[in-house]
């Protein structure tokens, strides 16, 4: 077994990045973005900007992968690093169904699929603002025909599996 292991060096790398992300991301807004932008938080921490309250946006950051999404709704975005999961997050944070299809999946697509749920539930409570307090395993994805399935209403999500396999990045909007 291999273990990689960031250094705070490398977190706040890849923050800075994501900030970096966010920075060119706002400029088509016309929003010159830097470490002195007002920046607000919501009753749970999600942060928002202060003198721009009808643009939205939500940063994500793994080991070796940055992501910035800019919205005018409610939004949130998360990416992960395909690696071996550990079973006991999902007993916490999986609906049964969820579960089922992880455990029943090919062996070789079991962390895939582990992460890309992961990272759709991730991405919503993000979008509300909730972060993992929520109750995750009430939030139930699915996939069918290529297509993300969900009992979320209100809110789009969408899903990309990037650098060959390597990472899951995924996004979810508030519907208007």
């Amino acid at each position: 077994m291999l273990m990689i292991s960031i250094t705070d060096m490398e977190k706040k790398a890849f923050h800075s990045h994501a900030h970096r992300l966010l920075r060119e991301c706002l400029r088509p807004y016309g929003i010159d973005y830097n470490e002195d932008t007002p920046v607000i938080k919501g009753k749970m921490g999600k942060p928002a900007l202060a003198e721009h309250p009808d643009i939205h946006y939500n940063l994500s950051h793994a080991d070796g992968i940055a992501a910035c999404m800019v919205s005018d709704g409610e939004c949130g975005i998360d990416c992960e690093r395909i690696r071996t999961f550990r079973p006991n997050v999902m007993k916490r944070a999986f609906s049964v169904s969820e579960r089922s299809m992880v455990e029943n999946a090919p062996e070789g697509m079991k962390n895939e699929l582990f992460f890309r749920l992961w990272t759709l539930k991730e991405a919503y409570v993000k979008a509300i603002g909730t972060g993992i307090s929520y109750p995750l395993d009430t939030v139930v994805f699915g996939f069918e025909n290529g297509a993300i399935t969900t009992n979320v209403q209100e809110f789009r999500f969408r899903q990309y599996i990037i650098c060959g396999g390597e990472f899951v990045v995924s996004v979810c909007e508030k519907l208007h």
